[in-house]
């Protein structure tokens, strides 16, 4: 596989994609897929494979009105997981529906990526997302090897501006994304009534006395998290992400 070429999906759409080499400098790679400009960063993490059909639902609305929008007016950077599933493809087809423009950016291991004209590697092999702009390939044959990379390429991607991650669903990879991207000092906030891992953070916050997974509380205790319920008015998430982001509306 050469280490930088263009991804030609079936609709058409255009993706440049990276191979990361173990220990290589992320400032480089990002100039190799010319993304020099630093810029707010929201990374995406949560559930692929697992949402269900009613959280599913409920979540569109989050992509389309706000998360997708916000991103397009506000010129940021967005990175998340890169594959068709779950969140990142409610990411990708938000921003096709808004006809949004900003850098959707996917981070992704090497062994679990499905590619034209390459045997896959794994059973557990993805397709990516057709309206992500940009790939990175990471070393790594497990989900959850892209975990620290996502982190780091963000902080990188983001330089002295702030970044944000937003915690939707998920389950056991999502909580090593959610460790990762704390351990670099970017807030989190967590969707509340998403499902799963999003869920059981949130009644942790809310019951501290009630006990929690170690990880969790270790997560809780690490970084600074918010919750915000999917239930309240998306117009306060708008303005939670502005604050997160030092962006005045």
């Amino acid at each position: 596989m050469e280490t930088s070429f263009t991804l030609i999906f079936d609709n058409k759409s255009t993706a440049q994609v990276l191979k990361v080499q173990p220990g290589q400098n992320l400032t480089s790679a990002l100039s190799t897929m010319n993304l020099t400009e630093r810029r707010p960063v929201l990374v995406l993490i949560g559930g692929a494979s697992q949402i269900s059909e009613a959280d599913l639902v409920r979540l569109k609305y989050l992509f389309v009105e706000v998360l997708a929008p916000l991103a397009q007016e506000l010129g940021l950077f967005v990175a998340d997981g890169g594959t068709h599933a779950g969140v990142m493809g409610l990411m990708g087809s938000a921003k096709h529906q808004i006809n949004g423009t900003f850098p959707l950016i996917g981070v992704t291991p090497i062994d679990l990526v499905k590619l034209p004209n390459h045997p896959n590697p794994s059973p557990d092999a993805a397709t990516l997302e057709p309206h992500h702009s940009h790939f990175f390939l990471v070393p790594g044959s497990q989900w959850g090897d892209e975990s620290p990379w996502l982190a780091q390429i963000a902080s990188t991607l983001a330089g002295d501006h702030p970044s944000v991650t937003i915690l939707i669903n998920g389950g056991a990879i999502t909580l090593v994304d959610a460790t990762e991207n704390v351990k670099v000092d970017r807030p989190l906030i967590v969707i509340a009534q998403s499902g799963r891992l999003a869920d059981e953070i949130a009644a942790s916050l809310s019951q501290p006395e009630q006990e929690m997974r170690q990880e969790i509380a270790s997560l809780i205790k690490m970084g600074q998290v918010t919750v915000f319920n999917l239930s309240d008015s998306f117009s306060q998430l708008k303005e939670l992400l502005r604050e997160k982001l030092s962006i005045l509306s």
